[in-house]
């Protein structure tokens, strides 16, 4: 009897570890860096197809972390929408008692804590927007070239939000690098990086990104708060007000544009993007659990 508890005893992850998110996000910032040919390039796609099966495995894994969950989602497409926006109330990290702290508590040194997680696990939502896009259906093509649009500032550079969010990191004069970042932070933007690039899941990204969209305005609207708090003017809180208030008409969008005429063509596309969804709440709700015992320890 001993030894079939032991058999049933759950095995330790190989992807959930400091190591692998650290390696994987290596390889993913030098694998999508723009390059030149080069002589070794046999080489480099040798060491491409072992890390592509590695990452393949790491997002098996967390499919199989939230199969039932996903499976139990509605496939019509009045059910799915509304279990899709019930993921704001009841979804995996939702009101997480980080954010109330962060908008009230939290001091100078242990926001910029949390600012350099954040910022060194973006993996940068434009770019997942356009690594998604690639060949899916008119209409959830448009929304996200919509959504695209938005992120680059519809056409100004003073506007692009990845810029506004590389000018916070110097207001706050943090080194948001991989080595400084925990795992689990590194797990979040690997997950949604791995599911933009690779076709198999893009369906599993398109749930992902709608979900960023559905959940981040009041985590955003929190942030603001305490860097208001801190004495952060507007102009340096612009990134995360923006997303405060124009998140929520991207998430309106997203559902109608994007999920609905994408369900109605084919149901199987639910339980795909309800599978992406929770992957990348699962994978939030790892982070504050990690950045509570950081700066709560």
């Amino acid at each position: 009897m001993a030894t079939l508890f032991r058999d049933a005893a759950p095995r330790a992850s190989q992807f959930l570890t400091d190591s692998f998110q650290r390696g994987l996000a290596h390889w993913n910032r030098e694998r999508l860096e723009p390059n030149f040919p080069s002589e070794d390039w046999q080489r480099c796609l040798d060491r491409d197809v072992r890390m592509q099966r590695l990452e393949g495995g790491f997002l098996e894994e967390l499919r199989a972390e939230v199969a039932d969950e996903a499976a139990a989602a509605p496939t019509d497409v009045e059910g799915f929408i509304d279990w899709f926006e019930g993921l704001k109330q009841v979804g995996p990290g939702q009101g997480d008692p980080l954010f109330p702290w962060i908008a009230e508590e939290a001091s100078l040194e242990q926001l910029k804590w949390f600012f350099e997680q954040e910022a060194a696990g973006e993996a940068g939502f434009d770019d997942l927007v356009a690594m998604t896009q690639v060949k899916l259906p008119a209409r959830p093509k448009l929304e996200l070239a919509r959504n695209y649009w938005d992120e680059m500032g519809r056409g100004q550079l003073a506007g692009m939000h990845g810029l506004l969010l590389d000018a916070l990191t110097d207001t706050l004069k943090v080194d948001p690098i991989i080595e400084n970042t925990v795992w689990q932070s590194l797990a979040l933007a690997n997950a949604m990086t791995a599911m933009a690039s690779s076709r198999r899941y893009a369906w599993h990204s398109v749930g992902a990104l709608g979900v960023i969209e559905l959940t981040a305005p009041d985590r955003s609207r929190m942030t603001a708060q305490g860097l208001k708090r801190l004495g952060f003017s507007n102009k340096e809180r612009r990134y995360f007000d923006l997303h405060a208030i124009l998140d929520i008409k991207h998430s309106e969008d997203w559902n109608a544009e994007a999920i609905r005429p994408a369900v109605e063509e084919d149901p199987r596309r639910a339980t795909a993007m309800a599978e992406g969804a929770l992957i990348r709440l699962k994978c939030g709700e790892r982070c504050f659990e990690a950045y509570r015992a950081q700066l709560w320890g």
